[in-house]
């Protein structure tokens, strides 16, 4: 846990009680509902026996987490709060890239994600997000009719991508192909969906993901997700290829 206690004997003892003081807001938070009125400010402090200076830096630190709202004025004090998804997300994506992540490593990992949030959605139970499914499918049907523009297929993409996760009924598929494809919208040098025949192929390709899992066909959603993986390393390698050559060029 991040506030939990260290067991240095040397640490300063206020750090150690802000820190504990915080892990007290965020179980108070956590056992409210979102908006849940906690307490006013000498109610907390009452409750918890700390200083005011202590109280006020536990509760900043709880607050950039998205656990708790500070209100001043009438009606003010402290509320049980939650982090929205763009928060959880953001974080580690930012860490991803500070670290020298590439867009390759993330596909590396999202890939057998992705395999198996398939495979799960195939056994999803909720009728909506099937009524959901036959809409996209008949989307990526009738974008075949034409053409569709590069942002257009990127947006289906994820959004596909995001149905089957939620469809797998396992919360941390959804966090982690969303942090992948969080990731990928930063790289700027990447340009899939390019060509008409990328753009075929990519909604070819959401088709039969479609009909697979629409026909509880575990196998063969499996393989489809493994079909687009490669396709996707095929534009990765032609641009790095592309960029290689730019690279050149400008030497």
């Amino acid at each position: 846990m991040p506030f939990e206690d260290r067991e240095d004997p040397k640490q300063n003892t206020k750090v150690s009680l802000v820190e504990r003081t915080a892990r007290q807001l965020i179980e108070m938070s956590m056992a409210a509902a979102a908006g849940d009125y906690l307490g006013s400010e000498p109610d907390l402090l009452a409750a918890f026996e700390v200083s005011r200076p202590t109280l006020r830096q536990a509760a900043k630190l709880v607050a950039a987490d998205r656990m708790i709202q500070v209100r001043k004025g009438q009606g003010g004090g402290f509320f049980a709060s939650r982090p929205d998804a763009i928060d959880v997300i953001r974080a580690p994506a930012r860490y991803l890239r500070l670290n020298g992540a590439t867009i390759e490593n993330i596909q590396a990992v999202t890939q057998p994600l992705a395999e198996e949030a398939a495979v799960a959605a195939c056994l999803c139970t909720e009728d909506e997000l099937w009524q959901q499914l036959v809409a996209f499918r008949a989307d990526a049907e009738s974008g075949l009719q034409g053409d569709e523009a590069p942002d257009v297929l990127i947006t289906k993409e994820t959004e596909l991508a995001r149905l089957l996760a939620e469809m797998s009924g396992n919360p941390a598929f959804m966090l982690f192909i969303e942090i992948g494809y969080t990731f990928g919208r930063k790289e700027q040098h990447l340009r899939f969906f390019q060509t008409t025949t990328d753009r075929r192929r990519a909604r070819e390709l959401q088709l039969a993901l479609c009909d697979a899992v629409l026909e509880r066909d575990q196998d063969i959603a499996r393989i489809m997700i493994r079909r687009r993986s490669r396709m996707i390393s095929q534009w990765l390698k032609r641009d790095s290829a592309r960029v290689g050559h730019e690279t050149m060029r400008e030497m």
